[in-house]
């Protein structure tokens, strides 16, 4: 049946090679290959065919059928053309990007994005003559405005990377496109599963695959899909700069993938659990999660996304940083670790008003900043770990 017929969740299930073709196994071999073989000089001078280079196996760093598997079960998922393989996700960020600019060129880079991707728009791009202008992640098709006749990259991440603002994608595409403007958006946060990024208009969607794609806070991965007319160019840049993955790290990632489905709903219905009791205590000033009808981006994440992970932020009343550090010392099931999208819940201090330039942000209330990324267990233990966390914080402010 054509993949476009199929839901998410049955692709999730089915795509990624054919069992047909490795002796009726449902998972594909781990291949571990660099040099491969050839029977005849025919053969081999086939293999180098610019045509097909990236379709079949040649060389262990440009692809493998363990690899090629994941490659096309991403794609078939995200709903993009072909997808490629990169050993994290932030170089999955700055392939795409490097590989869609060149020297003169400028980009637009949402002012919430990911700190190592601002670190690359920052440090790297100026060395190699491209220049960035950071917008306001709510300026919707207002944004071509901020277009320049040099513009090629127009950059979302939605929700913003640690305060969770909802950009309406498919108008700032739509005005990107009208002038000529790549699309490219990292969806980590939503994963495929609960937000078609292609579908609203973006052109190139990267994954931190090390995330919600694994699940398990056992491997390194980044994913970039695209449309038909910019695979090759992307392809060629990520071949160019040697990046590869191993097929340890993509058969993980490849069956991490086929529970997507089942752990997003259930990242999702612990996030609201913990989310909404939040929004009781007086210890916060208000909870940073766009699934929330109280949140400012509701609306248009109830518009555009099918469903919501299990990450958000929460900015609490004010007290000293001591009682933020008590509260958070002592949490029994909540790590301290900056990652997130496996099955265990963690809890961080963050300060994103240092990644601000072209807008400003304060927590609400003016108190310390947490991001917490509810994870897989019972949200009745998470809420009771939670609670002791806050007469901990209390203790040590003073308060009764």
């Amino acid at each position: 049946m054509p993949a476009e017929r199929l839901s998410i969740d049955t692709l999730l299930t089915h795509t990624g090679g054919e069992p047909s073709d490795r002796h009726g196994a449902v998972n594909p071999p781990v291949y571990h290959a660099s040099t491969i073989l050839f029977p005849t000089v025919a053969a081999y001078e086939r293999s180098r065919d610019p045509a097909t280079r990236f379709d079949v196996v040649r060389y262990g760093q440009l692809g493998t059928p363990t690899t090629f598997a994941l490659e096309q079960a991403i794609a078939a998922v995200e709903g993009g053309y072909r997808a490629m393989l990169l050993p994290s996700g932030l170089a999955a960020v700055t392939t795409a990007i490097d590989a869609l600019t060149q020297h003169g060129d400028h980009v637009l880079m949402v002012d919430t994005a990911y700190a190592s991707t601002r670190r690359f728009c920052d440090a790297t791009l100026p060395k190699r003559g491209v220049r960035t202008t950071y917008y306001d992640p709510l300026v919707g098709a207002d944004i071509r405005a901020l277009f320049q006749p040099q513009t090629r990259v127009v950059f979302l991440e939605s929700p913003g990377s640690e305060t969770f603002e909802v950009q309406d994608v498919p108008a700032i595409a739509a005005a990107a496109h009208d002038a000529g403007i790549v699309v490219v958006m990292d969806n980590t946060w939503a994963s495929p599963y609960f937000f078609p990024a292609i579908e609203r208009g973006v052109d190139v969607s990267i994954q931190a695959a090390t995330k919600y794609i694994g699940g398990h806070s056992d491997v390194m991965l980044g994913t970039i899909t695209t449309t038909q007319p910019l695979y090759d160019r992307v392809r060629s840049a990520v071949a160019e700069l040697g990046h590869c993955v191993g097929g340890d790290d993509a058969y993980l990632a490849l069956r991490g993938l086929r529970t997507l489905g089942v752990r997003m709903d259930r990242h999702q219905r612990n996030a609201i659990v913990v989310a909404q009791w939040l929004c009781t205590r007086p210890e916060v000033a208000r909870v940073h999660f766009p699934a929330l009808e109280s949140d400012p981006g509701h609306r248009l994440w109830a518009r555009d996304f099918t469903g919501a992970s299990g990450l958000f932020g929460v900015s609490l009343a004010p007290v000293p940083k001591p009682a933020m550090a008590a509260m958070l010392d002592g949490l029994e099931l909540f790590g301290k670790g900056v990652s997130f999208g496996g099955f265990e819940s963690l809890a961080i201090p963050l300060t994103p008003a240092k990644h601000r330039t072209a807008t400003t942000w304060q927590s609400a209330g003016g108190g310390p900043y947490i991001r917490l990324h509810i994870g897989l267990e019972d949200p009745a233990d998470l809420i009771a770990d939670l609670e002791r966390g806050f007469e901990r914080l209390r203790a040590a402010a003073g308060a009764p």
